[in-house]
């Protein structure tokens, strides 16, 4: 299956999960899986949140920045591949003045 994201409506979603900002994205959603080619803007963030059943592995395609993963402060560039399991918690950060690229896969787990 081929995800054509030209044809999926953009969703802007300003202070995601309780961040900074407006992030950008268009996402497929199966029921089982969140697939997402988003953008965060110029200095925006996602709010601090766990992943209670489901994980999260985000690939950077442009920009920098850093997570908050479990507490700790991770700075990440283009090419880096964030990985959040279940049962751990994160935040991204745009540090950068042009908009964060990224690509992420949600999948849920069966509990």
């Amino acid at each position: 299956m081929i995800i054509d994201y030209k044809n999926i409506e953009e969703q802007r979603i300003e202070k995601f999960r309780g961040g900074e900002g407006t992030l950008c994205t268009r996402n497929f959603i199966d029921g089982e899986n969140k697939i997402m080619m988003s953008h965060l803007e110029p200095h925006a963030s996602s709010g601090y949140h766990s992943h209670e059943g489901t994980s999260e592995i985000v690939y950077i395609i442009s920009g920098h920045g850093h997570f908050l993963y479990d507490g700790q402060e991770e700075p990440f560039q283009a090419g880096d591949v964030h990985c959040c399991p279940m049962g751990h918690s994160h935040a991204m950060f745009n540090d950068g003045d042009e908009d964060l690229v990224y690509f992420a896969i949600v999948p849920t787990h069966p509990q």
